[in-house]
């Protein structure tokens, strides 16, 4: 009993000479450790003569709990301690204000995206979105484009281990899955998504990039029409200014199928380097539907007849802020987004 009492009152007093919360730490482990001076007591129990072993072992207990009572309020009054001294050492001005957190914000192609289908919305088209994935058939047969048709050259196509399988090239095959599913009714849609072409990656092209394609279907439909959308299209999105040209081109879904030019936005028709000093920049292509696909579609075309445009986000964007690199759609180059 007497060495338990002598064990406490140095344990105390080590306890008290204790300077921070380093030597602590090693007084617990001295004291309650594995080979603690603390444990190895309670172990004595044993060689303790029968009558005074529950004696010894209450008082052993006690202390246990006596000295476990004081390192924890002793370690907690030197972290109190600690904190106040560190408090003091680095004042903090709790007036400051926070750091404020950054905002995410769309992508710059997405944001022309948006800007594209509420345009169309108030001219009365509806967003359709058709797959990414289609087969030969759909992407160019129907499309009137045959196996043995050279226009297919147009597209370098990503094809599957899948026979007839592919990734679409662009999204006019999408103008068969609405045709399919309205027939007979008219049509006036947009159909947005994402298009794949083998093609070497250069500032101008890409081997993914959007499209949104347009589909008009009804009776009457006239080439009219389509100059009108596309004007109105063209002076809602970059300006009431804007002059729009209509030149002859080919595409094997449209018949006649013309290529549409805007005034340059920069030099406004006098010539600059965005424009290649013509002073006029290509904004889409479109045309009248060709007969053949909208019989495909469901459609007899001495009854009914549309138009489709097609255009790329992308190359809008790059026209409309002078954006000289379309990779920098697809780099994830911060200074480059936060510009919009």
């Amino acid at each position: 009993m007497s060495d338990l009492a002598t064990l406490e009152q140095r344990a105390l007093s080590d306890l008290q000479a204790c300077a921070d919360e380093g030597s602590l730490r090693t007084w617990n482990t001295k004291y309650f450790g594995k080979q603690g001076e603390m444990l190895l007591a309670v172990k004595k129990v044993g060689e303790v003569p029968p009558p005074e072993r529950p004696a010894y072992g209450q008082q052993a207990n006690r202390i246990k709990e006596a000295l476990t009572q004081a390192y924890e309020t002793a370690l907690a009054r030197e972290k109190e301690h600690a904190l106040a001294r560190s408090l003091s050492a680095d004042a903090l001005d709790v007036t400051l204000p926070g750091r404020p957190v950054q905002r995410g914000r769309l992508h710059v192609a997405t944001q022309l995206l948006r800007d594209i289908y509420a345009i169309f919305a108030d001219l009365g088209f509806q967003v359709y979105r058709s797959r990414e994935i289609e087969d030969d058939l759909t992407n160019f047969e129907l499309l009137n484009m045959p196996p043995h048709h050279p226009a297919r050259d147009m597209w370098d196509t990503f094809h599957t281990t899948t026979p007839g399988v592919l990734l679409r090239t662009h999204t006019s095959p999408g103008q068969i899955h609405v045709m399919r599913q309205l027939c007979p009714g008219p049509i006036r849609v947009i159909l947005p998504g994402m298009c794949y072409r083998y093609e070497a990656i250069t500032t101008r092209s890409e081997i993914m990039f959007h499209q949104v394609e347009g589909l008009a279907v009804g009776e009457g439909v006239t080439m009219a029409n389509l100059k009108g959308t596309i004007v109105a299209f063209a002076r809602r999105l970059f300006g009431a200014e804007r002059q729009v040209r209509i030149r002859s081109s080919y595409f094997p879904f449209t018949e006649p199928s013309i290529e549409v030019d805007m005034d340059c936005i920069v030099c406004r028709g006098a010539g600059c380097s965005l424009c290649k000093r013509s002073g006029w920049l290509e904004i889409m292509g479109a045309g009248m539907v060709h007969p053949t696909v909208l019989r495909n579609g469901g459609y007899d075309p001495d009854r009914f007849s549309g138009f489709a445009f097609g255009m790329g986000p992308q190359r809008i964007a790059m026209l409309k802020y002078a954006i000289d690199d379309i990779r920098q759609f697809w780099a994830n180059d911060l200074s480059f987004l936060r510009q919009f």
